[in-house]
C-alpha cells in the first residue's frame, strides 16, 4: 500500500505566529490527501502554550480527514512540557525519522 507521508520541520520558538504557520501547512497537506503527517520537532528549542494549541489542532485536522500525525525528536525541554501537559499521551511520539519510518511505514 502507497501511503502518502508529509514531513513538517518547524524550527526555533513554536508560539503564536510559528504555531499558526503549521497549522495553515497542515491544513493544506490534509485538504491534498495526505494520510499521514510527521512533524519533526528537532529544530524546535521551545514551545508555548499557543503552539501547543496549534499541535492540538492540527492532530485534530488530521484525525478529521482520517488520517495519522505523528511525532518524532523532541528534545528534553520539549519532552516535559509534553508530560507536563499530557500531551504524550494524545501524540505518538518517536525518536527520530528512522523510527518513525521502521515503525509506522514498515507496517503499511
Amino acid at each position: 500500500m502507497n501511503t502518502s507521508v508529509k514531513v513538517l520541520e518547524p524550527s526555533g520558538i513554536l508560539d503564536g505566529i510559528r504555531g499558526n504557520q503549521l497549522r495553515r501547512e497542515v491544513s493544506d497537506i490534509v485538504a491534498n490527501g495526505v494520510e499521514i503527517v510527521l512533524i519533526d520537532l528537532k529544530d524546535v528549542k521551545f514551545i508555548d502554550s499557543s503552539g501547543l494549541g496549534a499541535l492540538v489542532s492540527s492532530m485534530q485536522m488530521v484525525r478529521n480527514a482520517n488520517g495519522k500525525l505523528f511525532i518524532c525528536s523532541v528534545s528534553d525541554q520539549v519532552r516535559m512540557l509534553f508530560e507536563l501537559t499530557k500531551m504524550d499521551r494524545l501524540f505518538q511520539i518517536f525518536i527520530d525519522q528512522d523510527e518513525f519510518h521502521r515503525q509506522v511505514l514498515a507496517v503499511q
